[in-house]
């Protein structure tokens, strides 16, 4: 199955084809005001951590291992993803940061764990529960 997650800044205008408008930053954009950003939710939980991000915005670490421990604390924290892959099953999916670039921050790698989360969900449920070889070893017992 195909999914349509989409990366925006939160200061770029609303439209219709938008879908479900998720921010997805630690901190609340500055100079926005929550009913103007017609948002479905601001979910922090697959953000950064602020360690993570403090040293990246600080210039401490290098994008490259930002990319690699941000990648860490998402397969570390499954769970994380649940409520966005939800939102990405029911339609378009508009993942908003008030990050500059928006190609350097966190969310191109937050939309690439997403779709493999739900590549990887999807695989699962269309795999057998058992294998049918199973059946033939193991034959039903006499009534």
């Amino acid at each position: 199955m195909s999914y349509d997650i989409v990366l925006k800044r939160i200061y770029q205008a609303p439209e219709p084809e938008d879908g479900a408008r998720v921010l997805v930053d630690r901190l609340w954009p500055r100079g926005k005001r929550r009913e103007s950003l017609q948002l479905a939710d601001w979910y922090r939980d697959a953000s950064p951590s602020p360690a993570l991000r403090r040293q990246y915005h600080l210039g401490e670490i290098s994008a490259a291992v930002f990319a690699v421990r941000y990648r860490g604390e998402l397969r570390d924290q499954p769970d994380c993803l649940l409520p966005l892959m939800r939102r990405a099953r029911e339609g378009r999916l508009t993942l908003l940061s008030a990050v500059r670039d928006l190609e350097s921050s966190h969310l191109p790698i937050l939309q690439e764990a997403l779709l493999k989360a739900l590549e990887a969900e999807d695989a699962s449920d269309r795999e057998p529960a058992s294998s049918p070889c199973l059946r033939d070893a193991f034959p039903d017992p006499p009534h």
